[in-house]
């Protein structure tokens, strides 16, 4: 049922009923125009709708907040001529009147109860149109109500519409004519733009469509832009080769791809066969969670949403395609031109380690193509951005994404697995006596979660990866508060009031207990191999800050060690002789007084604080 139909009918039933709902939302507003005074009011709020998101005006009800009722007052058909009159009501910031029918589908008339109420449809305006005013003041729309814009929203607004003069999404491609235009893909494009509700008529011929494709930036001048080509051009391999370009691989080691497939199509095309490359060649399995479903190796709207980011935010002055990489059982990985902005990188060497973070600010670089691919859905709805991908991240459906940059290219990458994996559940257990006693209970699972997101965030930045930085916007505010709180967190001293860097308590990130250890056992510690340090290493480490109660053994120790250097268990057979290797260091290590059992239990060891030198370690015995 469309959105405004269902307005209609919570609003009736409330009036029969005697009961409130509240329908008001940043995208419908109530007017009672029956006191003709309001109809201010009403330009207020169209020029609100224009300059933000659009929105959908009911005429003819009543809203009494305060005592949480409805009253019908009705649309009077002796104004009408207003409703006609509507889009002329608005200025640009000189106050030379705008022209704006084309965003003004045709209003209705309705019948409702015992009378009539009138249904305003707005369109939201181009960026490079915004803003309008009334009456000398431009609103936006926030919530439920309509604001004035600051002077710094609207220079802002003034900065983006000259960069926009020169996008190049509305550049001219060169040697090309309007008849490239394909009039049944520009009608596909139109089908989809009328879901919902019918915004356009289909289109018989160029000639007809001539004032559309003006207006959608799909020609200019009597010639296709590059918009116009990505949409509904013929022959675009000839005429913008690799900006309708993905190249797209499966990576197998020492050998020549499994796979590898080539697409040069108009952008809908472009990005479906590019997401069904990536379903392909990817594993789906079964997890025992939701009654044993399928469970994809990546999710799959994630996997939509950045080939469409790939694709809708890539430099369209470059004529270099997009690469999509996928290594089996390692990660899937999308490089495309283009760079962040300035203000989206934090780039900052500190005496606490490297800040490389991305901070998810919206923008978008081709917003009119960024528009379209909302009317095809092959776009997120919601403008989460890069927010998805940290949203994903923080379900534990995917592990730490991050980015490779150099000066005009981006290189995503998204590992497979979980930010919460093995390696980190073996990482804070080794700390659950230190965190239970400084956090005062044991961690929830999102708490385990956000601990392994800012650990991996360090642990990548320290290799000069950008990972996204989290914000409260994330709806993890609570918990970083929480854990900041009991010092579990801590701002890095470098970072801003605006965009707080977080990083992990330095006591979680301590690794190296050979100072503690060359205290313990003097110069016989430096005597012993690598690996029989890493051994008491962790020994000490597990003893010191785990749970007591925890037996440490080869076993769980040889686990700790190989986790803290491998992500999961690849080889069966590799990782059994591994852990054959740690029980013989443990015999050795027993045998010479390194470690002693704890009160003679079996198979359950601790540092021997009382250790005096008997011998070398590795005499052969006479």
């Amino acid at each position: 049922m469309p959105l405004i139909d269902k307005t209609l009918e919570i609003i009736e039933h409330c009036l029969k009923n005697n009961s409130y709902k509240e329908v008001e939302t940043e995208r419908i507003e109530l007017k009672d125009l029956s006191n003709n005074g309001k109809w201010t009011e009403l330009y207020s709020t169209v020029c609100a709708f224009l300059n933000t998101n659009g929105g959908n005006i009911i005429i003819g009800i009543n809203e009494n907040v305060r005592d949480k009722k409805y009253k019908f007052t009705g649309f009077n058909y002796h104004d009408e001529n207003k409703l006609k009159e509507l889009s002329a009501k608005f200025t640009d910031k000189l106050g030379n009147s705008k022209h704006l029918l084309n965003y003004f589908p045709n209003y209705e008339i309705r019948d409702f109860l015992d009378g009539k109420v009138a249904i305003i449809y707005v369109e939201k305006l181009p960026e490079d149109e915004k803003f309008v005013y009334h009456n000398k003041i431009a609103y936006k729309r926030k919530f439920t109500g309509d604001h004035k814009l600051t002077e710094k929203e609207i220079k802002a607004q003034e900065e983006l519409k000259i960069e926009l003069i020169n996008a190049q999404e509305l550049s001219i491609v060169p040697n090309t004519s309007i008849e490239l235009i394909n009039i049944e893909k520009l009608n596909e494009y139109i089908v989809q733009l009328n879901i919902g509700k019918k915004v356009e008529t289909l289109k018989a011929d160029l000639t007809t469509a001539i004032p559309f494709l003006n207006r959608k930036g799909f020609v200019r001048e009597g010639s296709p832009t590059l918009l116009g080509m990505l949409v509904c051009g013929d022959y675009v391999e000839d005429y913008i080769q690799g900006k309708c370009e993905v190249d797209c691989y499966v990576e197998v080691k020492n050998k020549i791809a499994e796979d590898k497939q080539i697409y040069r199509e108009n952008i809908i095309d472009l990005i479906q066969k590019s997401v069904n490359f990536v379903f392909r060649n990817t594993k789906v399995g079964i997890t025992s969670e939701k009654g044993g479903t399928a469970q994809p190796e990546y999710p799959e709207d994630l996997v939509r949403e950045i080939v469409n980011n790939a694709l809708a935010h890539r430099d369209y002055k470059s004529n270099r395609f997009i690469i999509i990489e996928i290594r089996p059982n390692k990660n899937l990985m999308i490089q495309n031109p283009g760079s962040f902005q300035e203000k989206q990188r934090l780039h900052v060497d500190t005496n606490q380690g490297k800040i490389r973070r991305i901070i998810p600010i919206q923008y978008a670089r081709n917003p009119k193509l960024t528009d379209l691919l909302k009317s095809f859905n092959r776009w997120e709805g919601k403008g989460k951005g890069l927010a998805s991908l940290t949203d994903a991240c923080l379900e534990n459906l995917i592990d730490m994404p991050y980015y490779i940059l150099s000066e005009d290219e981006i290189k995503l990458f998204v590992p497979k697995g979980k930010v919460y994996d093995d390696k980190m559940e073996i990482w804070l257990k080794c700390y659950a006596g230190y965190l239970s006693e400084k956090y005062g209970k044991e961690l929830s699972e999102e708490e385990n979660v956000i601990l392994s997101y800012f650990y991996k965030s360090e642990t990548l930045n320290r290799l000069d990866r950008y990972t996204i930085l989290l914000t409260s916007d994330n709806n993890h505010k609570n918990i970083i508060s929480n854990l900041e709180e009991k010092g579990l967190l801590i701002k890095n001293n470098n970072s801003t009031e605006i965009y707080p860097v977080y990083i992990v308590d330095r006591v979680l990130t301590e690794t190296d207990y050979s100072a503690k250890l060359n205290t313990i056992f003097k110069s016989d510690f430096e005597l012993l191999p690598d690996k029989y340090k890493n051994v008491l290493n962790a020994i000490y480490q597990h003893s010191t800050f785990g749970n007591q109660n925890e037996i440490l053994g080869a076993n769980s120790i040889g686990n700790f060690i190989y986790f803290s250097e491998n992500k999961s268990i690849e080889d069966s057979k590799k990782f059994e002789n591994f852990k054959r290797t740690i029980r013989t260091i443990f015999n050795k290590l027993e045998e010479k007084k390194f470690i002693v059992r704890k009160n003679n239990k079996k198979s359950d060891f601790k540092i021997n604080r009382s250790y005096q030198h008997l011998s070398d370690l590795f005499e052969n015995k006479t």
